[in-house]
């Protein structure tokens, strides 16, 4: 398996996997004309034609056949061109000494405070693959390339992360609140943010504080919750040290999860190293592996060995990286310490 940087070749791949995600990628969706400009400026974003408000890095893992099996993404900056927007679940007091009442109401607040940060987007992964370590790989790939090109992108990375719907596609938030202001299913608002239609957002969604006591109790109940299938995503970003700040998405509340960029354990941690080709043995550790280039990025997970400022991998991993022994690469160890093997 390799990560790389996406081709228009690939369009017809990323289709059928756009048609496979259900609700809830937004930023995937199922259109052939908007995935194909995207691709068309993922290819200039890869070359240095794309401004950091406007740059799109997306890379799809390939197996050794060919086949684009799936996707992840890092947006080099979030609402420097179009509005970012967010709910920030804050707290309002209540309090009457002559009456004896005291009441805390959490309190949304809509806002637009993590405009300017990167963001890690659109992973997606076919269901036939997700074993071994291609989930892992697929989505820590984009931490390597970050920690290679730290000058491409923000201060912060951001991820935000699929909120709780139901098997049909249905939000208890956006039942409770955005449907009020909408007058739209959710799956249709979900999928015009993901085409680029933000502007209705601004138009349509009040600017008052919201209080969440006026929502159902189901709907409070998912606020900051993650959905069922996300829950393995949200584990490995918590131990790459990322952390809920507060914010979640206007739509269905799932949590906007945050870390400074040099404080992400596969940024902190990678080593730039020299690569030597070889038997890395039994007790080798699963390492995941970047070639140093941009354009031409090929990352890869596999098991690898220290061994005096080298790393020894296999053949095939060398061939899958295109690189030969002597080269340089960036590498650090795949998994977090805390995290499970």
């Amino acid at each position: 398996m390799i990560v790389r940087p996406v081709r228009s070749s690939d369009l017809p791949a990323l289709i059928d996997l756009a048609r496979s995600t259900g609700t809830g990628l937004t930023t995937l969706p199922a259109n052939e004309e908007r995935l194909a400009h995207r691709v068309g400026w993922a290819e200039k974003t890869f070359t240095g034609e794309a401004g950091r408000g406007d740059a799109d890095y997306l890379f799809v893992l390939e197996n050794d056949d060919g086949r684009v099996v799936g996707i992840s993404a890092i947006a080099g900056a979030v609402g420097l061109r179009e509005p970012w927007y967010n709910f920030r679940v804050g707290l309002t007091v209540s309090a009457s000494q002559e009456l004896k009442i005291y009441r805390e109401i959490p309190t949304l607040f809509l806002a637009n405070d993590l405009t300017g940060n990167s963001e890690l987007c659109s992973l997606f992964l076919h269901a036939d693959y997700r074993s071994g370590l291609n989930g892992r790989m697929l989505a820590k790939a984009r931490m390597l390339f970050i920690a290679e090109f730290p000058e491409l992108f923000g201060n912060k990375i951001i991820a935000e992360m699929r909120g709780m719907s139901d098997a049909a596609g249905r939000s208890p938030f956006w039942e409770s609140l955005g449907r009020h202001f909408f007058k739209m299913e959710f799956s249709q608002a979900d999928y015009l943010t993901g085409v680029g239609n933000k502007a209705f957002i601004a138009e349509l969604m009040p600017k008052f504080p919201l209080y969440t006591c006026f929502l159902s109790e189901e709907a409070r109940a998912v606020i900051g919750k993650v959905h069922t299938d996300t829950e393995p995503a949200l584990a490995m970003l918590k131990s790459e040290g990322f952390s809920y700040q507060g914010y979640v998405d206007i739509f269905d509340a799932g949590p906007a999860v945050e870390c400074e960029t040099s404080k992400i354990r596969a940024v902190r941690d990678s080593q730039a190293l020299v690569l030597a080709v070889g038997t890395p043995g039994d007790d080798a550790t699963p390492y995941l592996i970047h070639n140093r280039k941009r354009e031409d990025c090929r990352i890869t997970a596999a098991p690898a060995r220290l061994a005096a400022g080298t790393l020894v991998v296999d053949p095939l991993s060398a061939k899958r990286l295109q690189l030969s022994a002597g080269d340089q690469v960036r590498a650090v160890p795949l998994s977090a310490s805390r995290e499970s093997k």
